[in-house]
């Protein structure tokens, strides 16, 4: 097994190509979806910490049932923790910082030791707010949120994805921690069903003990894992949304029949980041991470801009999967 790792190289643009049909980023596919789910069920509701805007789509179709409860996150949590033990299907959102981490305790006690049907979305997840600077990064919040038991998390790849995830949350009502970016746009993989797949491939899985299978996880490191791929098509690709505990040792049980050999990319931190939960999950296989290392951003910029300082881009990946290759 070899320790997770980020290796630092020069970064790129993330949009996709000009003939890629418009979709919506993911934070708006979970209003526009969450919206549509709340006309045959008056269960659902919607909470804001001031993120909405002037023509937020819930707040306009269904203005009875959508809080915005401004600057306020950990009261936020707890006010739906309360609605969803009175029977609601609460669904909240504020920054990805603010939720995991300065309402950690609420997300604890609520989601976690009250199990509370609570489902966070939280975009600007990783430092795809990276004009706001450090204070609004978040590259820690699956560490956060994987040490709370009983908690769902995902993070979706594309409009398709995440309407599909909020479908679930919506029908499940178990606590769901929802992981989104900023307005970015996915640049491959086909569209998700109806339903997410604890392995997504891209392209035919299989392959010999010596081929290098990319794990990618939420939308930068699924866009930099499609990228690498068209530049290596012998490249394997497997994409996971559910990243819990429970979700990732049944998608490691399937990686684990197809390859040896992993490369994981993802927009987070090496501690409590998915390739360190891989690496315990899979002893007997090499477990690689490409990620956004230890170094605090110093600098302000778009999302680019602080990636390229990261060192997190096609070039890394492409990189690690060359290491890879030789253990």
């Amino acid at each position: 097994m070899t320790a997770t790792q980020v290796l630092p190289v020069r970064a790129e643009a993330q949009a996709g190509p000009a003939d890629e049909p418009a979709v919506l980023s993911g934070r708006d596919a979970y209003r526009a979806e969450l919206t549509l789910l709340a006309r045959t069920d008056p269960r659902i509701l919607c909470l804001e910490a001031d993120l909405g805007g002037r023509r937020h789509p819930f707040a306009e179709e269904h203005p009875d049932r959508f809080f915005n409860l401004g600057i306020a996150e950990g009261a936020m949590i707890d006010m739906a923790a309360g609605l969803a033990m009175a029977g609601f299907r609460p669904f909240v959102s504020t920054f990805a910082p603010f939720a995991a981490l300065r309402a950690a305790e609420s997300l604890k006690l609520g989601l976690g030791y009250l199990g509370a049907g609570v489902s966070v979305v939280a975009p600007y997840a990783g430092v795809s707010g990276g004009w706001f600077g450090t204070t609004h990064h978040c590259l820690e919040d699956l560490a956060v949120l994987s040490s709370v038991p009983g908690v769902v998390i995902a993070a979706p790849y594309g409009e398709a994805e995440m309407r599909a995830v909020i479908r679930s949350a919506a029908a499940t009502g178990r606590p769901h921690y929802i992981r989104t970016g900023r307005n970015a746009n996915p640049v491959g993989l086909h569209p998700a069903g109806q339903e997410v797949p604890t392995v997504r491939w891209d392209g035919p899985a299989g392959g010999t003990g010596a081929d290098v299978c990319l794990v990618s996880v939420g939308e930068v490191g699924t866009d930099l894992s499609v990228r690498a791929r068209r530049q290596r098509p012998e490249l394997a690709h497997a994409h996971l949304c559910y990243l819990d505990q429970q979700h990732l040792a049944e998608a490691a049980g399937e990686l684990a029949r197809q390859y040896s050999r992993f490369v994981v990319v993802e927009e987070h931190r090496p501690a409590g980041g998915v390739a360190s939960a891989l690496a315990l999950l899979l002893p007997q296989c090499s477990v690689r991470g490409v990620n956004a290392g230890q170094d605090w951003p110093s600098h302000g910029g778009d999302h680019e801009h602080v990636l390229a300082e990261l060192g997190l881009d096609t070039a890394a990946v492409l990189s690690a999967a060359d290491a890879a290759a030789r253990d």
